[in-house]
């Protein structure tokens, strides 16, 4: 993470996204969007990453419908911190395709939960960026009190960490009695020091725990825009745990607004060209993980 104030580049028109050059399938999720709103209605953070980007929650109806996607769900950013109010009048607004994944402080209370269930969030994030300097020990006592936390109600925690966090978590992980989502391919970074050996102890606890992997946000990984050489990694992950794996664009994609969704989308269907694979990727596996069909 830097210390630099990021100015987001002004958001991409959706009539310019490349289209979907595959079928696809009724009721494709976009399982990792953000969505932002006036600051006059919504306050920021007071020290966020970056300034206000383009990114309302018409512009991501547009996208959606630009590429047949019917259902979305919507990631509280950093920007807003714990303070989920554009999130959910985004989630009242949209109705019952999309739903939500929500930032708490833990004096949280039950009833605040049970009224972000009721208007369409269903699992928690756990900034662990925020918490990388923490050693280990105070790390897993903050994941599992909010596991504990989110019991009653049936949702996950999803991790926004730095590969090498996921890695020292990686023995606790797969013995965590809980579902979990992990964003970003993991996040696993060459220049952290992170292996393809790290990535694979990871997948073994994806594929025989309650975790979950989202294929999310490639440029971040393959930050020269290489995609290419990130093919080994999602065919090992489609062999390990194809019915626990959900797709996400991560639009609008800060700071690079004028990112083509489009073509993300695309890769995707490059990556898992095999139609009943790519169903469960975009339309099976985030209904279960995220309780569509409630």
């Amino acid at each position: 993470m830097t210390s630099e104030i990021l100015i987001p580049k002004p958001m991409r028109g959706a009539h310019t996204l490349t289209r979907p050059e595959f079928d696809v399938p009724a009721a494709a999720c976009d399982s990792h969007v953000h969505v932002f709103g006036p600051e006059s209605r919504y306050p920021r953070v007071d020290k966020p990453h970056y300034t206000l980007p383009d990114g309302n929650l018409q512009q991501l109806r547009q996208m959606a419908r630009a590429l047949k996607l019917q259902r979305f769900v919507i990631v509280q950013p950093s920007y807003y911190g714990c303070d989920n109010t554009c999130m959910l009048d985004a989630l009242d607004a949209a109705g019952a395709d999309a739903r939500g994944v929500a930032m708490v402080d833990e004096r949280v209370s039950d009833a605040e939960l049970q009224r972000m269930h009721d208007r369409g969030v269903r699992a928690l994030r756990l900034d662990l960026f925020l918490r990388s300097g923490l050693p280990t020990s105070e790390l897993i006592a903050y994941i599992e009190r909010s596991v504990h936390r989110t019991e009653a109600l049936g949702w996950h925690v999803q991790f926004y960490t730095p590969g090498w966090v996921v890695r020292d978590l990686v023995p606790f992980l797969s013995d965590l009695e809980a579902d979990f989502v992990i964003d970003h391919m993991g996040y696993m970074l060459e220049s952290d020091g992170l292996t393809r050996s790290d990535f694979d102890r990871l997948l073994t606890v994806i594929a025989s725990g309650r975790g979950w992997i989202k294929l999310s946000a490639p440029y971040r990984i393959a930050k020269d825009g290489n995609y290419a050489r990130l093919q080994p990694l999602v065919a090992a992950v489609m062999d390990a745990a194809p019915r626990r794996v959900i797709w996400g664009s991560d639009w609008p994609h800060i700071p690079d607004g004028g990112k083509d969704t489009g073509e993300l989308l695309n890769l995707v269907a490059t990556w898992v060209p095999d139609s009943e694979a790519l169903n469960r990727l975009l339309v099976t596996n985030p209904a279960e993980l995220f309780r569509f069909d409630e």
